[in-house]
């Protein structure tokens, strides 16, 4: 296995991401999902600069994004936003893709479940036949109750996996996990060769090291599935806006360059705006968590 980390967390230009994370040791990134933002052209080049490559992408499922959507004209730009991201990953000589099939935040459904099922299916199909044209492969993510309705749990998206095709994978993510498993380790050891990518945070979503997780076990256990690719660092901090924070330097005050969709998406995760010593302590404390454990 090796290591990589997400992007979304802090809106900054990507070279400067690129920086501190191979200065810190890490081997690849799993970029946000907005094709729209990069050149692959300029990204690939910057990755080469840093002796770094690209893992993936993950979709970000931010306003009109929603593969579950009733609206069938939704459902397709959907479809053709979450290819792009497959385009992306592709040009960037990524392997995985992992997708959030709702809205992230929409709890409601827009249907009954089995209409709901029948068009996640359909539409992770074409989107599956176009990534395996890439040579990229597809992971549903489960992600817990409070950010969508749908896929919760492990089996849950084995069971869509297994509908969209059988080079179809799954993501475990396991703070997600820790809300919504019974038994964490159990759904590890179910989801077995179809795991395709592994998000890690701490229990409190905070990087790891710096909650609860038993991290020895919990490497153990996705080693043991036989699994080879990227622990992908996801951390989203919640900010204490109170006299007990422990982080009074957390938060950015005068942020450049960050949009309202940004804010707004980062504010949903229960996070904010976060300083960039707070973010390279987090992204420093990751990986002198995980790098032991390889």
């Amino acid at each position: 296995m090796h290591l990589a980390i997400h992007n979304w967390m802090k809106v900054e230009p990507l070279e400067t991401t690129l920086a501190r994370i191979a200065r810190l040791g890490y081997d690849a990134i799993e970029l946000q999902g907005e094709p729209d933002k990069y050149d692959t052209r300029t990204v690939r080049r910057l990755l080469d600069e840093h002796g770094l490559r690209c893992w993936g992408s993950v979709t970000l499922m931010l306003g009109e994004r929603n593969l579950l959507a009733r609206d069938e004209a939704q459902r397709a730009r959907s479809v053709d936003y979450v290819k792009a991201c497959v385009t992306m990953v592709s040009e960037l000589g990524g392997e995985v893709l992992s997708v959030v099939p709702g809205t992230v935040g929409k709890i409601v459904s827009d249907g009954t479940p089995e209409q709901e099922w029948t068009w996640a299916v359909e539409a992770l199909r074409e989107v599956n036949d176009h990534a395996r044209k890439r040579g990229v492969r597809l992971a549903i993510e489960p992600i817990n109750r409070f950010e969508t309705y749908f896929i919760n749990r492990v089996a849950q998206a084995l069971a869509l996996a297994e509908a969209v095709g059988p080079e179809c994978g799954v993501c475990v993510d396991v703070f997600h996990m820790n809300i919504e498993e019974a038994d964490t380790f159990a759904a590890l050891k179910a989801a077995g060769d179809r795991i395709a990518n592994v998000h890690v945070a701490d229990n409190n979503r905070m990087a790891p090291g710096m909650g609860w997780f038993d991290w020895p076990r919990l490497i153990d256990a996705v080693r043991a599935t036989g699994y080879d690719g990227a622990l992908s660092v996801e951390f989203s901090p919640p900010l204490d806006r109170t006299p007990a924070n422990p982080y009074p330097y957390a938060t950015d005050p005068d942020p450049e360059h960050v949009s309202p969709a940004e804010r707004k998406f980062l504010e949903d995760h229960g996070s904010s705006i976060i300083s960039e010593r707070f973010y390279t302590m987090l992204t420093r404390r990751s990986i002198e968590t995980l790098r032991p454990l390889l």
